[in-house]
C-alpha cells in the first residue's frame, strides 16, 4: 500500500514551484486546511493588496483624471496592454489581439454575435455541445433568437469532452460559428483544439475558444491553433479575484472585418470628441465598449506577473502530477465505497481539475467546508478538485483526500 503522506512530502521537497505558495495571502488560522477550487477562484497574492493601494495613493489619489491620458502608463490603454501582458503569459497570442474588458458572459456575447453576422450568406448554424458552461448555451441561445440562427447540438457526455470525430460529423455549409471549451468545466477534458479549429475552418466556419478554466493552467496556442476568436475568465488560475474583468481575443486579420454589437463610446476612433455616430477604434481596441475597469485590472497584472516568472510549462508540469496523485489516492480507496473518477485518466486529454462521484457527495460539501477543505459540488454528484499549481502543495491533495475518506468511513 502506497504511503501517501510521504509520497507528498518527497514531491513537495522537490517541487521546482514549492517557493511560489509564499506568495500567497495565507488565511486566517484554524479556516483552512486544503483549498481545491482554484479552478472557480483562485487565491490572492500578497502583493495585490499594496499594487492596488499605489494606484489608489497614486494615479487615482494624485493624479486623478489626468491618468486617464498621462502618465507612463495612462489607463486609456490598459484594455490592450493588460490585454498583452494576459496573452504573452497565458494565451500563446501576439500582441494586438486581446483587451481586458467586461466579463466573460458580455465578450462572449460580443465576438460571438460579431462572428455570426460576418459569416457567408446561407451559414446560419451555431455548433456548441450540451455540456458546454452554461453562460456560453444561454448566450448562444440567445444570439439564435435574435438572428435566425439554428443551434447544432453535439451530444457530449459529462464524463468526458467533445471530440474532433464529432465536429467533423455536425460543421458544413451551413456552419456559421462553433464555441466550445478548451477544458470542460465538468470533467476537465482537454480538447484537441488545433485539430478542431482546422476542421472548422475547413468546413468555412469561425472558431470561438472558451478559455476560462485554460488560461494559466494548461499551455494555450491562440496563434499556432489558427483560431478566430477566444474568450475567458482572470479569477481562476489568473487570482485577478472574484469579479476580475475578462479577456477576448480577436485575430489580427479579422479585426477589420468583425464588428462588435455593444457600440459603445470607449470603442470609437475618437472618443474624446463626442461626435454624433459610431465609427469603431482600429484593430482590437473596437472591442472596448465602456470605461475601462482599472481597479480590477490591477490584481489580474500582479497575478499575470507571478505566472509569467513561473513559466506555464513548468506549471502544466506540476499540474499533471497533483491530478494524478489525486487519482491515485481516489483509486486505492475500496471498491465498496463507490466514488468514482469522473474526469479523463489520460493526462494529455486532462486540464487542471479532477472530479470525482459519488450520491452522498453534494450532502457533505458544507461539512467539509466547515473542516476547512475547500473543493466544490458540481451536479451529478460531482466534486470538483480544482489543483492551481502555484498555490497548492501534494501535502493539501493528500490531506483534504484523508478527510474526505473519513467521512465516506463513518456513512458505511
Amino acid at each position: 500500500m502506497t504511503d501517501f503522506r510521504a509520497l507528498a512530502a518527497t514531491l513537495d521537497a522537490t517541487d521546482s514551484l514549492a517557493g511560489y505558495r509564499a506568495e500567497f495571502v495565507p488565511a486566517h488560522e484554524g479556516r483552512l486546511r486544503a483549498y481545491l477550487d482554484g479552478n472557480s477562484l483562485g487565491r490572492p497574492l500578497t502583493r495585490t493588496a499594496p499594487a492596488l493601494a499605489d494606484v489608489v495613493a497614486g494615479s487615482w489619489g494624485s493624479e486623478l483624471i489626468r491618468s486617464w491620458t498621462e502618465g507612463d502608463q495612462p489607463w486609456m490603454g490598459w484594455p490592450e496592454r493588460v490585454g498583452d501582458e494576459v496573452a504573452a503569459a497565458a494565451l500563446g497570442a501576439a500582441k494586438g489581439q486581446t483587451v481586458v474588458a467586461d466579463s466573460t458572459t458580455v465578450l462572449l456575447y460580443k465576438l460571438a454575435r460579431a462572428a455570426v453576422d460576418a459569416a457567408a450568406a446561407g451559414r446560419d448554424e451555431i455548433v456548441l455541445d450540451t455540456d458546454n458552461f452554461p453562460t456560453d448555451r444561454y448566450v448562444l441561445e440567445g444570439i439564435a433568437a435574435e438572428r435566425g440562427c439554428t443551434l447544432r447540438w453535439i451530444e457530449t457526455d459529462p464524463g468526458a469532452g467533445v471530440t474532433a470525430e464529432q465536429v467533423t460529423a455536425v460543421v458544413g455549409e451551413r456552419t456559421a460559428l462553433v464555441v466550445m471549451s478548451h477544458v470542460a468545466y465538468r470533467s476537465g477534458w482537454l480538447a484537441d483544439a488545433a485539430e478542431i479549429t482546422r476542421l472548422v475552418h475547413e468546413a468555412g466556419g469561425f472558431m470561438l475558444w472558451d478559455l476560462c478554466h485554460s488560461a494559466g493552467s494548461v499551455p494555450v496556442e491562440l496563434d499556432a491553433w489558427g483560431t478566430d476568436l477566444a474568450v475567458g475568465c482572470t479569477y481562476k488560475y489568473l487570482n485577478g479575484g472574484p469579479g476580475s474583468p475578462a479577456f477576448g481575443y480577436v485575430r489580427a486579420d479579422l479585426q477589420e472585418r468583425l464588428r462588435q454589437p455593444i457600440q459603445g463610446w470607449m470603442g470609437r476612433a475618437d472618443p474624446f470628441t463626442m461626435g454624433p455616430g459610431y465609427r469603431p477604434a482600429p484593430g482590437i481596441r473596437s472591442v472596448v465598449s465602456g470605461t475601462p475597469p482599472i481597479l480590477g485590472m490591477v490584481p489580474i497584472r500582479v497575478g499575470v506577473e507571478q505566472l509569467t516568472r513561473a513559466g506555464i510549462d513548468a506549471v502544466r508540469e506540476k499540474s499533471i502530477a497533483l491530478t494524478s496523485l489525486a487519482i491515485e489516492v481516489v483509486d486505492s480507496w475500496p471498491s465498496e465505497w463507490g466514488v468514482r473518477v469522473a474526469s479523463p485518466r489520460d493526462a494529455a486529454r486532462r486540464g487542471g481539475h479532477v472530479t470525482i462521484v459519488h450520491p452522498d457527495f453534494e450532502s457533505i460539501i458544507r461539512d467539509l467546508w466547515a473542516d476547512g477543505v475547500i473543493p466544490d459540488y458540481r451536479d451529478p454528484h460531482g466534486l470538483r478538485l480544482g489543483l492551481a499549481p502555484l498555490s497548492t502543495s501534494y501535502a493539501e491533495v493528500v490531506d483534504a483526500l484523508e478527510v474526505l475518506a473519513d467521512y465516506l468511513m463513518t456513512r458505511k
